[in-house]
């Protein structure tokens, strides 16, 4: 609680404080200096089929060209699995199809590129090597079919951290995206978060239900975080977190980590599409895009209510339709440093919401584990 405050207490500080100008040269200089981790990529639904991920295209937000074009340091790639394949009871087979995507035809396909990572430690040395630490976390908790032997394996294949739910219940935890079926996690949902715990998987609550969220909070013995959430203040969707939700997580030590895509950004891009709450017959027939300056508002929202060492960057690229116009794919991340700087932000500040809070989380749920 009282790191808590102090943050808080800083966080008005630096979000306040005079901005100042920068050149470019002077933006790109304090950018490539700073470690930055994109907690949620979906790039990997597009390598499993066979996508050359050194080939540089238009038709993806994400290629190793333009990850270094932007600095990133370290990617948690999704290890995504549709609820179509719980369905077809394919959910372990599609897991392992993705697992084996990042680690073959990411991480040992392009190794003079990429180290596979599954500690904080490691994604240090990686970028210390001048490569790039390639992550896994499965977006979806029927991956594991209702048992603890698969999460347990997929945790020794790599994972570093679980979705508890995508927009689908499962047998265990209510969806953001659902209506209610558990009232929150069962007892076997809170078996799962004390296995993740002990095991050193981090609990990812995006996606889920509030009361599955809160479920979360009181029992896990380590910090959770959203892998690729944002402010439900400022686009008032559920897949948003409400300030109360931003500010109990930033209490246990968690982070949210802004999402990229348009709906999340923007009241009037969420009103125009299924993720917003007006019925289809009311939705505007134009959407509108979001804009860099609404990822800045995010995260300046999310500073504000739970501090500056409760913010991240979870972009949701190749996993949303619609991205930010000046954040439109992993080369403009640059973009996202001047304007944080500009609104008076400091390297410091700038290098807690790329890296520095998600490695304290990281290393928090490592901790939590030997214990």
């Amino acid at each position: 609680m009282v790191r808590y405050l102090l943050a808080l207490t800083l966080s008005a500080c630096c979000a306040y404080a005079q901005p100042k100008s920068y050149s470019d040269a002077e933006v790109r200089k304090i950018h490539n200096s700073l470690l930055l981790i994109d907690t949620h990529n979906d790039v990997t639904s597009e390598t499993v089929r066979g996508m050359d991920l050194a080939r540089p295209g238009k038709a993806t937000h994400t290629d190793i060209t333009r990850l270094k074009q932007g600095n990133v340091g370290a990617t948690f790639f999704a290890v995504y699995v549709a609820a179509s394949y719980a369905r077809k009871q394919q959910a372990a087979h599609r897991t392992l199809e993705m697992i084996d995507t990042v680690k073959h035809d990411i991480a040992a396909r392009f190794p003079n590129d990429f180290v596979f990572a599954t500690t904080a430690d490691q994604i240090v040395a990686a970028r210390k090597q001048g490569r790039m630490a390639a992550l896994m976390g499965i977006e979806g908790g029927h991956a594991i079919e209702d048992s603890l032997r698969l999460l347990r394996t997929y945790y020794d294949l790599g994972i570093r951290y679980m979705t508890l739910t995508h927009s689908n219940n499962n047998s265990w935890a209510d969806s953001s995206g659902s209506q209610p079926e558990h009232n929150g996690l069962t007892a076997f949902g809170k078996q799962v978060v004390a296995e993740m715990n002990r095991l050193g998987m981090m609990v990812d609550i995006s996606h889920v239900a509030d009361k599955t969220f809160w479920d979360v909070l009181a029992v896990s013995k380590a910090p959770p975080f959203a892998s690729h959430s944002s402010c439900r203040a400022i686009s008032d969707i559920a897949r948003n977190m409400s300030d109360d939700m931003i500010r109990a997580l930033a209490m246990k030590g968690g982070v949210i980590q802004i999402n990229f895509g348009c709906e999340f950004l923007n009241q009037k891009s969420a009103d125009s599409s299924e993720l917003g709450r007006l019925p289809p017959a009311q939705r505007p027939k134009t959407k509108v895009r979001a804009t860099l300056a609404d990822v800045v508002a995010h995260i300046d929202h999310a500073v504000k209510i739970g501090g500056i060492d409760g913010v991240g960057i979870g972009s949701d690229f190749d996993g949303v339709s619609c991205v930010p116009e000046g954040l439109e794919d992993v080369s403009q991340f640059p973009n996202l440093t001047k304007a944080l700087l500009q609104k008076g932000y400091s390297p410091a500040d700038i290098g807690k919401i790329y890296s520095g809070n998600l490695l304290r989380v990281m290393r928090s749920v490592e901790k939590a584990a030997k214990q």
